[in-house]
Order: structure tokens, then C-alpha cells, then sequence
């Protein structure tokens, strides 16, 4: 394919996707499409939308795939970036996946692929040859059947997690640094005190609201309280009165032109530093459902909402207690915890190939772990088999096959990836993204 002819099917794709966002806020996508431009890997994550239209057209080709192995739940975005710590409902440090904003159900492989591509972006930032990406590539695959094989043989009480019990080296360090975290500070970070309470503190991207809007919101509150399951509700650590509401803009690289509120809840006691922030996010159509055609899937969902919520307490093993939906505005939100826990691995101070193996290989466990927790011993019955068996069975036929297919694609995304970045930094600097003045 020529540079003209993929620069208009760049476009054609980020224009389908985000075109109606777009034309809301271009303000918000010519941030978003800065920060994409300062990479490729800042490309690559931003544009879910393209690499899905490329797996079912130029990089199509799978023959691991069966009709198991394409209804597993999935993440959606699995990047190397899309991995940090979390406090889960039992009150323990997990390092695991995190933003589930893209999950449906689809194709396994398809995760696996977006986490080796990228995986391959970033081995080529840090100068890595090819032989040590390849390796790289290889141990997240070999650790990801291995923990898969484990489970299958096990059950679901072979799932484990990782944790400051059994962590080590980087992931480690990770963990340790989000347990030096502390609500007080989170507090202090996004509130003030005023007339001995707390309320949010207006800046940059943070706006006050009017009444119609704050009771419209706390009505989606109410509503939201409603979704949370009656095992978690129990274990809520907090009560729910609302203290504050605030409008947010401009969060994050994936929720550009998105409205998204915080609400303040007074703690447990009435003292201020056990006050929770809460976020209430609308949410879109992942990338990847516009190439799932199971009309079953899509229907399962009442709104992306709940579409966003059911997939993370499906594929966390031990959800964050405050994960719901609701609908404000007849739009469908995600509702949780802005949690002061939250830790994200952070790729720059891991360089060495041996640090980076050792890394890859646990993020592999976790996303074997992930894939296992939500099939027909959980309580979703979407997926009513077991995936760890499917796909064991499935990638038994050929696994060194199975393992060079996924290092052969890491290397071609990685190279296409580096490539349409160039192409969209162009498109962007000369005008030709269309809705962005």
C-alpha cells in the first residue's frame, strides 16, 4: 500500500471513530492528537481504532482461531502501558491489567497481538536488536501458556494474583510505591478546605457545575448505587453522602472529548481524611466491537456503561468494590473509584533485556490469569466454556507455531506502527484531519 493510499485510510478510519467527538470538541482532539503525534508508541495507543480495522484486513491471517477461541472476554487495548496497580475489594495490593474501557469479547489472540506489537515499539525505542525483541515476544508467550496450562489443570482456584506476597523486581517496586500512597495526599492534590469542609478545587480542567446539572448527576448516582452487586455493596468502605461535584475535561489519551464528573463522598467518619473521589465517565463504543459481528454479544449490554463495568468485574478476579454504571442524559456512564492506590508500571526505568524479560513474563501470567477468570466458572454467563482449555487446545496443534506467529506479527505491526505514525504526524501538521479548527 503507497503513503497516499494509507494516509486515506488513516483517515477514513480515525474519522469514523472519532468524527462525532470531534466535531464536539475539537479543542480536546488536538490535544489528543499532539500527545499521539510525540511517538509512535503514543500513536499506537491512541489509534485502537486502526490496528483492529488492520487485524481483520492486511494482518488477518489466524489460524489459531476457532469458535471458543474468538468469544473470550478481552481487553480490548492490551498494550504494555495498560498495566498498574489497583486495591482490590479484600483490601490487598494487586498488580494486574487495568483500564478496561475497550473490553468485549472476541478473539484472544487479538489482545495477545496488541501487547506484543507494542511490546516491539518499545524494545525499538530503547535501541533493542530484533533478536532481543524476538525474545522478548517469545517469553511473554511462553509464560502466558504455561500460567494458562496451570489453570486449566487446576481450575479456577489455581488463579492467582500478584501481589506484594509473591512479587518481585520491578513489579515490586511498582507495588511498593502505591503503598506508600495515601488518601490524605490525593485529597490535598485535588481539593481545599472551606469553612471546615472539604470541596473540590477548581482549575485547570476542572469546572464548577450549576444545580440542574449537580442534580442530574446525583440522580445518576442514585441510580449508579443500584448496579454495584450485593457482595460488594456490603464491603463498601464508605458512606455515600455527596459533598461536591465538579465537571472534568481533557482526561487521559483515550477519553478525549468525553464529559466526566467527580463526585466527593464523605468517609466512614465524619474526620476529612477519609473522604472518597468517584468518577462518573461517559463511555463509547470500543474500537473493537465495530469488527465483532455476535449480535449475542452486543446485546447483552443494556449501554457502554454497563458494557465497560461487566467487563472489568469479569476479568478482575477481585474487582474494585466500586465499579457500576448508570445512564445520565440517556448516555451510558462508568462509575468507580478515583483510587490514591493507583501505580502504572512505568517502562522507563526498566532497560536492561534481562529486567525486561523478567517483566514481560509476569505480565504474561497476568494476562493468562485475566482470560481465565471470566468463562463458565464465574458468575457471566456470556462466556459459557472454559477458555484456558480452548485455548490450550486450540494453540496445542502448533505451539512453536503459535509463538513464531506472534513474534513474526510484533515485528510487522511494529514496523507498520512506526510507519503510520510518520503519515499521521503528517496529516496532522498539514491540515488534513478534518473537524480539528
Amino acid at each position: 500500500m503507497t503513503d497516499e493510499r494509507r494516509s486515506t485510510h488513516l483517515l477514513d478510519v480515525l474519522t469514523t471513530e472519532f468524527g462525532q467527538l470531534m466535531a464536539l470538541d475539537p479543542a480536546a482532539f488536538r490535544r489528543k492528537f499532539r500527545k499521539m503525534a510525540a511517538s509512535p508508541f503514543a500513536f499506537y495507543r491512541g489509534s485502537a481504532a486502526v490496528f483492529y480495522a488492520d487485524l481483520t484486513g492486511h494482518f488477518a491471517d489466524d489460524r489459531f482461531l476457532d469458535e471458543r477461541t474468538s468469544r473470550v472476554w478481552i481487553h480490548g487495548d492490551l498494550h504494555a502501558e495498560n498495566f498498574g496497580t489497583y486495591m482490590n475489594g479484600s483490601g490487598e495490593l494487586v498488580f494486574n491489567v487495568n483500564d478496561f474501557d475497550e473490553a468485549y469479547v472476541g478473539p484472544f489472540s487479538w489482545d495477545l497481538k496488541r501487547f506484543a506489537a507494542s511490546v516491539a515499539l518499545i524494545g525499538y525505542a530503547k535501541a533493542l536488536s530484533d533478536d532481543v525483541i524476538s525474545d522478548l515476544v517469545g517469553r511473554f508467550a511462553d509464560a502466558y501458556l504455561t500460567e494458562l496450562r496451570a489453570i486449566a489443570a487446576g481450575g479456577d482456584d489455581a488463579i492467582g494474583s500478584i501481589t506484594l506476597a509473591n512479587a518481585d523486581g520491578v513489579l515490586r517496586t511498582v507495588l511498593q510505591q502505591a503503598r506508600l500512597s495515601t488518601r490524605v495526599s490525593m485529597l490535598d492534590a485535588q481539593t481545599t478546605i472551606d469553612n471546615f469542609e472539604r470541596r473540590f478545587a477548581i482549575g485547570d480542567g476542572v469546572y464548577e457545575i450549576d444545580d440542574a446539572r449537580r442534580s442530574a448527576v446525583v440522580a445518576a448516582f442514585d441510580k449508579y448505587l443500584e448496579t454495584l452487586p450485593a457482595q460488594l455493596a456490603a464491603h463498601r468502605p464508605v458512606a455515600t453522602r455527596i459533598k461536591d461535584v465538579v465537571l472534568r475535561k481533557g482526561v487521559g489519551i483515550g477519553s478525549a472529548g468525553l464529559p466526566s464528573y467527580n463526585l466527593l463522598l464523605e468517609g466512614h467518619t465524619q474526620a476529612l481524611e477519609n473522604d472518597v473521589v468517584i468518577y462518573m465517565k461517559q463511555a463509547q463504543v470500543p474500537a473493537v466491537a465495530r469488527h465483532i459481528t455476535d449480535g449475542h454479544v452486543r446485546d447483552y449490554f443494556q449501554h457502554q456503561g454497563h458494557r465497560t463495568a461487566e467487563s472489568q468485574r469479569a476479568l478482575q478476579a477481585h474487582a474494585d468494590p466500586w465499579v457500576g454504571f448508570t445512564e445520565l442524559d440517556g448516555i451510558g456512564q462508568l462509575v468507580a473509584e478515583v483510587s490514591p492506590y493507583a501505580a502504572d508500571l512505568d517502562w522507563s526505568d526498566v532497560n536492561e533485556p534481562d529486567e525486561l524479560a523478567g517483566v514481560v513474563g509476569d505480565l504474561g501470567r497476568a494476562v493468562a490469569r485475566m482470560h481465565s477468570v471470566a468463562d463458565d466458572e464465574s458468575s457471566h454467563d456470556l462466556v459459557d466454556f472454559s477458555t484456558e482449555e480452548s485455548i490450550v487446545a486450540a494453540v496445542d496443534k502448533d505451539e512453536r507455531g503459535f509463538v513464531t506467529h506472534l513474534v513474526e506479527f510484533a515485528h510487522a505491526y511494529g514496523v507498520r506502527a512506526r510507519a503510520d505514525h510518520q503519515i499521521f504526524v503528517d496529516l496532522f501538521r498539514n491540515g488534513r484531519m478534518q473537524g480539528l479548527d
